[in-house]
């Protein structure tokens, strides 16, 4: 009997327990292909740290460049050259995340060369150099480990690359060989070389910067000339390799069905969880479990696919999407993270093989527990008190109940008061005001005396019967308190859209200023909060948490969910670009191109616009 195969959802590297039926040589043959794979991936960090040491070092260099010159070669990928650093970083890294594409580029180059290597050692000349040995062995190990190891490399890359990278391989080799070309021209020592020899020169210093000592090639030129075309060679190489070992973007839309069966999930298990209604952002994918009984919402957002909240469905289902999932990002070399989970999906998700650090802290007000009495509301009381005196008023309906003109109005002033340009908003926002299917959202309409709207916020359903903030928007100008305000009212109101709870806004680290604060906390918890306290000048992160504790409400932590903690600073830019506090330049965007509107979509909101996006979405990153 065979012995089992991993599950998509363990660890990289993992190798199951034999069956009490098996012989042992299964499992003993799995193992010696994660440790071949795992040899080349150890090979390619050490040709990248020995090529920079060449760079950086002049004796090392010229150590290297003995082992060039006449009847001596080098091991795959040894050039002393600034190309072979990064080349050998991004096939490190590639090959550790087992892209399929990375194996065959290697095989391709080193098995040829490998050859190469054992009929040049069939001539005396090259076998009395015992360092020609060394690379040959050397070169075979590797070749050998990557043929041992063929069966881990199984994430796949997108078809659309290798035609990519075949375009920028050749436009490359031309730009660095034309430009080298002209350098060389005006700066050589020696006129009078002929155009192929200057043109061998420059392709020659594109793989390497030693001397070319045993070549036909006798031109001869300022240093310089040879580190700027080597730098420029190394630039076009990192376009190259990221063309080809790039993870695929992955799908960017539900479809029409996606999002129907989705809100019937959210009819029967919507009580769940309070983002759970932002799973049908029309920007993230969903990957459904194998009984449809159950999926997960996500985003790939620079190679990893980043879920949001808990899944949706039957808890009892949840597993089979997070192994769906977890194939999936598997298949494609993605890097699995979850932002916002709760306890309970933190639970399950940590059972296949991800690991917990608590985010923050998400503030729940209960309806019935709420009140304005004691010395803890005070502030809040006070607030609420002037703004009433200074003739405010608060209207609070369902989406559905707005006519089609005022809601135009409300989406007019919404993007007026809008602070910036950059869509935010990911795990906690819906990004889309106004749209008509979304008519059981609420809409919390401030007004001043004289009747001019001042402020608004937005809510999405929470099952039945809560609410979670999806848009806060308010006049600069208008008078202090008005949300204190508007929260207030909703809450003494909520007889009048049937909500017993909602669910504000998300402080993050939400326990350190708590703890921090008190006596007796330790030196490490007081500068923890006091770094957090410094960099909330820019990030609102301790004036999130003190909006949201005035209210006195229900902390329910929130985790993020992550499978390496090497991978976290990944995951953090990830989570930072997809809730718009950080912009990736993309020829998409240089262009003005959009993403494409979904089937079956309405393609505008009431007032015949493209949907207003959220700017000011509660920040779950830093």
């Amino acid at each position: 009997m065979p012995a089992p195969l991993s599950s998509p959802t363990d660890p990289p590297g993992y190798v199951p327990p034999a069956s009490a039926g098996d012989t042992g040589w299964s499992g003993a043959r799995a193992a010696w292909r994660g440790r071949a794979a795992s040899a080349a991936v150890w090979y390619l960090r050490l040709m990248a740290v020995l090529n920079l040491l060449a760079v950086a070092s002049v004796p090392f260099r010229e150590e290297v460049r003995e082992h060039r010159a006449s009847e001596y070669f080098t091991p795959y990928l040894a050039t002393a050259g600034l190309v072979a650093v990064p080349l050998s970083l991004f096939l490190a890294v590639a090959m550790r995340r087992r892209k399929r594409a990375a194996w065959v580029f290697n095989i391709l180059l080193a098995g040829p060369l490998f050859v190469l290597y054992v009929l040049l050692m069939t001539q005396e000349a090259y076998r009395q150099h015992a360092f020609n040995w060394f690379s040959t062995a050397l070169t075979g190990v590797f070749v050998l480990a990557l043929v041992v190891g063929r069966g881990e490399f199984r994430a796949r890359s997108g078809a659309w690359h290798r035609g990519l990278a075949a375009v920028l391989l050749l436009a490359g080799l031309a730009v660095a060989g034309l430009v080298g070309t002209l350098l060389v021209s005006a700066t050589a020592t020696e006129p009078g070389a002929s155009f192929t020899d200057r043109f061998s020169y420059a392709l020659l210093r594109v793989v390497t910067l030693g001397p070319l000592s045993g070549t036909s090639v006798t031109v001869h030129a300022p240093r310089w000339v040879d580190v700027v075309i080597n730098v420029l060679a190394t630039v076009l190489f990192l376009l190259l390799l990221y063309a080809c070992f790039r993870a695929p973007r992955g799908r960017e839309l539900l479809t029409a069905e996606d999002e129907r069966r989705l809100r019937d999930l959210l009819d029967r298990y919507g009580e769940r969880d309070s983002l759970g209604y932002f799973a049908l952002r029309r920007d993230k994918a969903v990957i459904w479990s194998p009984s449809g009984k159950a999926a997960i919402a996500y985003r790939v957002v620079g190679g990893v696919t980043l879920a949001s909240g808990d899944p949706l469905g039957d808890p009892e289902a949840w597993p089979g999407a997070i192994e769906q999932w977890l194939r999936e990002a598997r298949e494609y070399a993605w890097v699995p993270a979850v932002v916002g989970a709760s306890e309970e999906a933190g639970t399950i998700y940590t059972r296949h093989g991800l690991d917990a650090l608590e985010l923050g802290d998400e503030a729940i007000v209960d309806r019935g527990a709420f009140t304005l009495e004691g010395r803890a509301m005070r502030g809040v009381r006070q607030a609420r008190h002037r703004v009433r005196r200074a003739g405010y008023t608060v209207r609070v309906r369902r989406h559905e109940e707005i006519p089609q003109e005022e809601m135009a109005a409300l989406l007019d002033r919404a993007d007026h008061w809008r602070d910036s340009e950059t869509e935010r908003g990911f795990s906690m926002a819906l990004g889309r005001l106004g749209d008509p299917a979304d008519g059981r959202c609420v809409m919390v309409e401030c007004h001043d005396g004289e009747g001019e709207l001042r402020a608004l916020l937005s809510f999405v359903p929470w099952g039945r019967h809560g609410l979670s903030l999806d848009l806060m928007r308010r006049d600069r100008d208008a008078d202090n308190g008005l949300i204190e305000f508007m929260v207030v009212e909703l809450l003494q109101r909520a007889d009048e859209v049937d909500v017993d709870r909602v669910s504000l806004n998300f402080a993050m680290f939400r326990s350190v200023f708590e703890r921090g604060a008190r006596i007796g906390a330790g030196p490490v918890l007081r500068l923890w909060r006091s770094v957090l306290t410094f960099f909330s000048q820019w990030w609102q992160i301790e004036s999130l948490y003190r909006a949201n504790a005035k209210y006195r409400p229900v902390w329910e932590p929130r985790y993020l969910l992550f499978e390496k903690t090497s991978e976290l600073p990944r995951i953090g830019l990830a989570s930072a670009r997809a809730e718009g506090f950080v912009a990736a330049p993309s020829l998409p965007s240089l262009f003005g191109r959009r993403h494409r509107q979904p089937p079956g979509r309405p393609p505008a909101g009431p007032s015949g616009a493209a949907p207003t996006r959220d700017a000011r979405a509660r920040p779950v990153g830093p």
